[in-house]
């Protein structure tokens, strides 16, 4: 894999960032680039959770050269780098945007202007703010129950709990990925996590959803929706003890087939958003009922599980040179 990687370009072979900025090439041209943050850059045999998150880019990188593009990785923060040289961007791997969204929600505008986005920027601007939940219930899409609890309100989170008639809750940002601030809390503990809320409260807007057991039975299924088709899909379990699915969290990450059932959902989902989405990852989990409910839908970076079936990175390929010969 290293040897793979290694040929995207000089880019991604750096490992002194202060050092290569000021070593950085005169800006190339380039068909598409595979957008990832800086610390991903560099091969790092060390580190099984970079070399997985770079498998699942090579992946990708293949088949759009096999159609003759021109591709590569770089870091959406390379202040070097003139994007409007790149004909299209595609965000795979920028997972610390959330946290520097100061410095990212200029850059996407700012790049937007420049050069074409994958997802476009209108889409990543509605998904970025879990809002759009609300937007995607009005659609007609069985959603976890929600509430939102907005930027500096005074809402104590026990209140919160016993006017929606549920024990037991988790609260996380409306702006966030990787179980970022994110805590389960019960009617047990609702007092003594008040501190926290209202602090997390008194920065950010957050939302709150009843705790679905079946995290813990079943866990949550990632269903990958590539150009409108439901691809394939994987089962993501919390390690003992946790709740959080997350394979960075110790979540385990297993393969799924999907049914015919929960291709249907997760299409439908895709079909809700305000403009077809090239990419999207539908993360749903059942309730006690057994229904269906849509958790979250992933459009800006969301990890696609291309190693669980490769197939599907043939399929992103085709559609995005599809659309670059569109332009």
């Amino acid at each position: 894999m290293t040897a793979t990687l290694s040929r995207t370009d000089s880019v991604a072979t750096r490992s002194d960032p202060a050092k290569s900025d000021r070593q950085h090439p005169v800006p190339q041209q380039w068909d598409v680039v595979l957008l990832t943050q800086r610390e991903y850059l560099a091969p790092n045999l060390d580190e099984p959770y970079i070399c997985q998150l770079q498998l699942e880019e090579a992946l990708l990188l293949k088949p759009l050269r096999e159609r003759g593009l021109k591709v590569t990785r770089m870091s959406w923060d390379d202040s070097q780098q003139d994007w409007s040289r790149c004909r299209a961007l595609v965000f795979r791997s920028t997972w610390d945007y959330f946290f520097r969204y100061r410095e990212f929600a200029p850059w996407l505008s700012a790049v937007s202007e420049q050069t074409r986005l994958f997802n476009n920027a209108a889409l990543l601007r509605w998904n970025i703010d879990k809002h759009y939940l609300a937007d995607l219930q009005a659609a007609g899409v069985p959603i976890v129950e929600t509430v939102f609890i907005e930027k500096g309100s005074v809402a104590p989170l026990a209140t919160v709990l016993r006017k929606q008639g549920w024990s037991e809750v988790v609260f996380k940002p409306v702006v966030s990925g990787s179980a970022r601030l994110t805590y389960r809390v019960g009617l047990t503990n609702a007092v003594a996590m008040q501190s926290t809320f209202a602090d997390c409260v008194a920065k950010e807007s957050m939302m709150v959803q009843p705790f679905l057991r079946n995290v813990l039975e079943q866990g949550e299924f990632s269903f990958i929706v590539i150009d409108g088709v439901c691809s394939h899909a994987v089962r993501k379990v919390p390690k003992a003890g946790d709740f959080r699915v997350q394979d960075d969290h110790g979540g385990t990450v297993l393969a799924h087939v999907a049914t015919a059932e929960e291709m249907q959902f997760a299409e439908r989902a895709v079909a809700a958003c305000p403009s077809m989405p090239l990419y999207a990852r539908v993360d749903a989990v059942r309730d006690d009922s057994g229904a269906l409910r849509l958790m979250e839908l992933e459009l800006i970076e969301p990890e696609l599980f291309l190693r669980f079936h490769t197939p599907a990175a043939q399929r992103l390929a085709a559609a995005i040179a599809r659309e670059l010969a569109l332009r």
